[in-house]
């Protein structure tokens, strides 16, 4: 999830072991101890980052909604009149990065959203809002004679394209990276196009 070059904290390498374990065997699944053997420190050393599992959970999940929105902020505004169309590419481009960079926790949210406290759920839930409208907004300057509903269906449906990488195979049945992406980015704007005929 880091999106920093230098090495991951201790707590970064927590969450990333959790999301892997809670993706593969479910939330109740995987104890403490397991998350602390996958990073080497024991279970109960766990508590010195995070008050529990559910506070990981929470974190893991509030956090990549948090990442996303605030990527797709910086792109937009890296774009600096660069033009609707360039800043769709963009938006495509970093969804694409989380769904091929971050596929357990999409398997995670799927699976596991009902478990986070209310006040935690309705946070992921906002910040999702705002992601989904920030897209409507550009994808209705590249296509406007798309409705605002048409738009937003469009953008949840290219979202369900894009987020359904953890189900495409594991490892060497995948294409490379690049084909990878290439391909879904083709897709989502084949998408679009389609939704603004």
């Amino acid at each position: 999830m880091a999106t920093r070059t230098d090495a991951p904290t201790r707590r970064e390498q927590i969450l990333k072991e959790a999301a892997r374990l809670f993706a593969e065997r479910g939330f109740h699944g995987v104890g403490v101890d397991e998350i602390g053997a996958a990073v080497g420190i024991s279970g109960p050393g766990l508590y010195r980052h995070f008050a529990g599992k559910d506070a990981m959970l929470a974190e893991l999940l509030v956090g990549i909604s948090g990442q996303l929105l605030t990527g797709a902020k910086r792109r937009l505004a890296e774009a600096d009149g660069g033009g609707a169309e360039q800043v769709l590419d963009s938006l495509i481009e970093g969804h694409i990065d989380f769904a091929l960079d971050d596929r357990p926790l999409i398997t995670l949210h799927d699976r596991e959203l009902d478990r986070l406290r209310d006040s935690d759920r309705k946070m992921v839930r906002q910040l999702q809002r705002q992601y989904v409208e920030l897209w409507v907004g550009v994808v209705r300057e590249v296509y406007p004679e798309l409705g605002e509903p048409a738009a937003r269906s469009a953008v949840h449906s290219v979202f369900g394209l894009l987020n359904s990488t953890p189900h495409l195979g594991r490892g060497g049945s995948l294409p490379g990276r690049g084909a990878t992406a290439e391909l879904l980015h083709r897709m989502a704007r084949g998408a679009f196009a389609a939704a603004g005929v």
